[in-house]
């Protein structure tokens, strides 16, 4: 028996067009999904409808057959054929309503022979399990092709496209919105609404049948701090293999605006790095960053513009303004960075700085970043910091905690990250490159080294 919670009342009551289900383990996602997407058959004027998952084998373990899959929910109503019949070769559900028979096809979005010869037509209601690792052609095939389609989904990698062309283009309903975790809300704000698309996130507390034991002993079963965790046990994205910053953990790395005003700064400094592409997710990002007498480093804040979502394309120009501005508000509030450190590879930008300090009164220097260390000596230098907490980031620069999560190493090349996902990275590497002695260890010299020990032998 399908026990309902509070959340689970209203989202059987709710109809939209799309539905995009979301959240952790265990939040009973396509349990009651499938509920729902059997009222919708039930009800729709359409007789062909379809369940996808990543094969027939997932599908029937993960929608089928499971303890309140669709066999038991609606014991009775319908009959599966896994292997087809004589006359429907496709394995399909048949469904017996109020409004006739239905017939449900269930296919593997890797079977591209299969979906296609389902798809040959319109269909009505679509369900699409684990949409996240769906091959992204049946994806787009499958959305013009039905008039309601519902997804769930793990955590993945947030730049994959499944988000920025299917579910970062739902919003949640109005009396959920203020209680997303924040860093996905934000990840679902980059894309452009579509009316009737709906998005839900669904976590333990959503799925009634769990009990507090229950619940605690899957959060006791994964370590805190891994990806695995915030993936399955705090329901957010981020992939999970090829992290570069591997060792970063928000429970430890970030801190609030309130700690960091606690900090002594001996050293402030700014990095910019910068993209003017239109075409490109690469963005032009400011970072403000602090050291403090403890030698930790701490990003205080973050700037951050991307001409693909602009309708009025930042120039070089713009950027000195918009750095001006940047810097200002920073000295007001932290304190006084003199020193500015540029992308040196964009020396337009870097001309429109000069031509404003030889116009204006300007206290601030722009230099060209040094860029003679290797970026994988840059990369060991911050998973050193971060090893020894001395690498943190301010809770409100969402985009540089987004980008150390995400950040991963080419597949294909050893030792080689990947040329996205790193422009606040490099704008924080460009800040800190120059004082990068005053950060982590202290180094001593031999002679104090030894000092050090004959003193600890004597005693």
């Amino acid at each position: 028996m399908l026990i309902l919670s509070d959340k689970d009342k209203i989202f059987f009551s709710v109809r939209a067009d799309r539905e995009y289900l979301e959240g952790t383990t265990a939040s009973g996602k396509t349990t009651k999904g499938i509920t729902k997407f059997m009222s919708l058959v039930a009800n729709s004027s359409k007789k062909y409808h379809l369940i996808a998952g990543a094969d027939i084998g997932t599908v029937e373990k993960n929608v089928i057959n499971s303890e309140l899959g669709l066999l038991i929910q609606f014991k009775g109503l319908v009959e599966y054929n896994g292997k087809g019949t004589s006359n429907n070769k496709i394995p399909h559900i048949v469904y017996d309503t109020n409004k006739g028979e239905k017939i449900i096809y269930v296919v593997g979005y890797g079977d591209k022979k299969r979906w296609e010869k389902v798809l040959g037509g319109q269909v009505g209601c679509v369900f699409i399990d684990e949409c996240n690792i769906a091959d992204m052609e049946f994806m787009r095939e499958v959305s013009h092709r039905c008039e309601y389609m519902m997804t769930t989904s793990n955590p993945d990698n947030p730049n994959l496209p499944i988000y920025s062309e299917f579910i970062n283009r739902s919003r949640p309903l109005k009396i959920y919105k203020d209680k997303y975790p924040k860093e996905l809300m934000k990840q679902i704000m980059t894309g452009s609404p579509v009316k009737g698309w709906l998005h839900w996130y669904f976590t333990f507390d959503d799925n009634a049948s769990l009990t507090e034991e229950e619940i605690q002993k899957k959060k006791n079963a994964v370590a805190p701090g891994t990806k695995m965790y915030k993936n399955k046990i705090l329901g957010l994205r981020g992939k999970s293999t090829g992290l570069v910053f591997s060792n970063f953990d928000k429970n430890v790395h970030v801190i609030s605006k309130e700690e960091a005003k606690k900090k002594k700064f001996e050293y402030f400094s700014v990095g910019l790095d910068t993209s003017y592409s239109q075409k490109s997710k690469d963005t032009i990002s400011m970072l403000f960053i602090g050291i403090t007498d403890k030698r930790e480093i701490i990003v205080l804040d973050e700037r951050i513009y991307n001409n693909k979502d602009l309708n009025n394309p930042i120039a070089p120009s713009d950027t000195v303004k918009n750095l001006i501005e940047f810097l200002d508000r920073n000295q007001n509030e932290w304190g006084l960075a003199r020193n500015v450190f540029i992308d040196s590879a964009d020396q337009a930008t870097i001309t429109e700085l000069k031509k404003y300090k030889r116009t204006h009164p300007c206290i601030y220097v722009f230099n060209d970043a040094y860029k003679q260390i290797k970026i994988i000596d840059r990369i060991n230098l911050q998973l050193g910091w971060l090893h020894i907490n001395k690498y943190l980031v301010v809770d409100t620069c969402i985009n540089h905690i987004t980008e150390l999560e995400t950040y991963s190493w080419q597949e294909d090349k050893d030792n080689t990250p990947e040329d996205c996902n790193d422009h606040t990275i490099n704008a924080s590497q460009y800040a800190w490159i120059p004082y990068k002695d005053k950060i982590g260890v202290e180094e001593k010299n031999d002679k104090d080294i030894t000092i050090r020990y004959e003193n600890k032998f004597i005693r």
